[in-house]
Parts: C-alpha cells; sequence; structure tokens
C-alpha cells in the first residue's frame, strides 16, 4: 500500500486519490503516513512543473485534489492538529498585482507542513505588511508578484520593512512570474522560490520543522 497514493495523485487521479485515503483510513493506515505521502506526491507534481511535463492547471488541479486528502484526513489528525505551530509566515500579492494562483499554493503548502500562515491577499499596500509584521512578530514574509511591474512594489516593501526598523528580524522570500536571483538583488530579499515547496524548503530553513 505504500507509495499508492504517491502514485495517484502525482498522477493527478481525483477520484481514485480520494477513495483511496478513505479506504486506507478504514483499513487503520497512520493518517500521519498519509500526509506524507501526498507531500512526496506534490513534490513529485512540483518537479513535474518545473521540466514543463505540468502546466499552472495541473499545478492548480493538483492543489484541489491536496485539499481534498486533507479534509479527509483532518479529522483523524487532531492531537497532530494541537501541536503548536512552527512559526509565522505572513503571505500576500504585492500592490498592483492580482494574481493569487501561485501565492494560494504557497500559503496551503505552508499550512499542510506546520506553518501558521497570515495571507494578506492580493493588491497588498507596503504599510499593511508593515503592520501586521509588527502586530505578529512573524519571522518570515512571503513576497508574491506575477508582472514585472510587482518588482517595484516588491523593493518599496522591503525598503518600508527595512524604514521600519524591522528588517533585522525578518527574512524575506519573493515568488512567482519572471522571478530570477537578479530581481531579488533589486529588490533586497533574502531569497526567491521557483514553486511552493521551494518556499517550504526555505521557510523550514529559517524558522525549524
Amino acid at each position: 500500500m505504500s507509495g499508492e497514493l504517491v502514485k495517484l495523485l502525482s498522477n493527478l487521479k481525483e477520484p481514485e486519490a480520494l477513495a483511496f485515503v478513505e479506504k486506507a483510513l478504514g483499513e487503520g493506515v497512520d493518517p500521519m503516513d498519509l500526509l506524507g505521502q501526498a507531500k512526496e506526491a506534490m513534490n513529485i507534481v512540483g518537479q513535474r512543473f518545473a521540466s514543463d511535463e505540468y502546466f499552472i492547471p495541473d499545478l492548480v488541479f493538483s492543489g484541489e485534489i491536496l485539499k481534498g486528502i486533507v479534509n479527509i484526513l483532518e479529522p483523524h489528525l487532531k492531537k497532530g492538529e494541537e501541536a503548536e505551530r512552527l512559526g509565522k509566515v505572513i503571505i500576500g500579492t504585492v500592490a498592483g498585482d492580482i494574481h493569487d494562483i501561485g501565492k494560494d499554493l504557497v500559503a496551503f503548502m505552508l499550512d499542510v507542513n506546520g506553518f501558521e500562515v497570515l495571507d494578506l491577499g492580493i493588491d497588498v499596500p507596503v504599510q499593511k505588511f508593515v503592520d501586521t509584521i509588527k502586530e505578529t512578530g512573524t519571522m518570515v514574509v512571503g513576497l508574491s508578484g506575477f508582472l514585472t511591474l510587482s518588482f517595484d512594489s516588491m523593493k518599496d516593501t522591503v525598503d518600508a520593512i527595512k524604514e521600519a526598523g524591522l528588517r533585522d528580524h525578518v527574512k524575506i522570500m519573493i515568488g512567482g512570474g519572471q522571478i530570477d536571483e537578479q530581481v531579488k538583488g533589486f529588490t533586497g530579499a533574502d531569497a526567491y522560490g521557483k514553486d511552493a515547496m521551494a518556499a517550504v524548503t526555505l521557510t523550514q530553513g529559517w524558522i525549524g520543522g
């Protein structure tokens, strides 16, 4: 049975994956094991997306299947749910940009991996990021943007965080669209992530888990 869910989810077989999870739970399989398989499958989906085997609709669909799996598993994960979250992460699409597919996937994957996610939504004003950092004491901020004009907004946001005297206390990651090392340098962020799994890996490196 081990690995079956990895295969079904990574191949985007929705009804089969959900039916398998129900059946496995009925047979006494550890829900954490099933969640682990789901994460492994999402890694594979991410790799297929990176190698142009899958495209954005596939990525979104895999997220929907994962959501369904988590909904089935959630009642069985209550003990784990009570465990303290690993840390807070603020995420939002920067001012002037309304794309949210990538941001939503990142927020979802961070949540599944045990982080408390504060999703500020789309077209988020610079000050909103600054205020939320002050209110929550978060250590990680994710700035999302798909359009090239969002690079300026990202830079403005990082600058404002610096001006507020908070820059030394937070790690900032950026993602979305045509983001690369050059854009990272321009905005002053600490790192950029190519996909949702990269964002999880960065966050784990910064605040554990």
